[in-house]
């Protein structure tokens, strides 16, 4: 399986569960499984890591494009899918019209191009007002997972070296 993470991923393992300055496996898991092939997110999510300017946008500026995808001709079709599905829904047209404009966009449009597993914390929700990750995955019949459902399938392991 591969995975496509959003952007609350990272910043709410760095702000919360696994800081760069404590728990730096988790950092380096993730650059493993990006040079296995079986992790990535999109270059719109390192744009908003980047515009934190914190320790998190310069760990973010370092993994390049082989971990932050670029849009690619595949998506094409998976954008008019998305934003079809997002006009078809009961939103509001301001929901709707953020939604077209941000990140999330992009990487559900290019999880269902490439059949990737979309990763977020965000969880489905019933309000007109803003459109969810996990809401347009189910509609589009999408796999979508939390991070911690990420790294139990992965079977990550964050172990203490061994003292001596």
């Amino acid at each position: 399986m591969t995975y496509l993470l959003d952007a609350n991923v990272f910043i709410q393992a760095k702000n919360l569960h696994y800081g760069l300055d404590f728990c730096p496996a988790f950092w380096e898991w993730l650059k493993l499984k990006n040079s296995e092939e079986t992790v990535f997110s999109i270059e719109k999510v390192e744009a908003e890591l980047e515009a934190q300017d914190d320790e998190l946008s310069e760990w973010a500026s370092h993994q390049g494009r082989s971990f932050f995808l670029e849009p690619d001709p595949e998506m094409l079709p998976s954008l008019h899918a998305v934003s079809e599905w997002a006009l078809a829904q009961r939103y509001e047209p301001a929901a709707v019209s953020t939604f077209l404009q941000v990140a999330d966009y992009y990487l559900i449009a290019h999880a269902l191009a490439h059949g990737y597993t979309v990763v977020t914390h965000e969880k489905a929700g019933t309000s007109a007002k803003k459109i969810k990750i996990p809401d347009v995955c189910i509609g589009l019949r999408m796999r979508c997972m939390n991070p911690f459902e990420m790294l139990r399938r992965e079977r990550a392991r964050f172990v203490l070296e061994e003292r001596r």
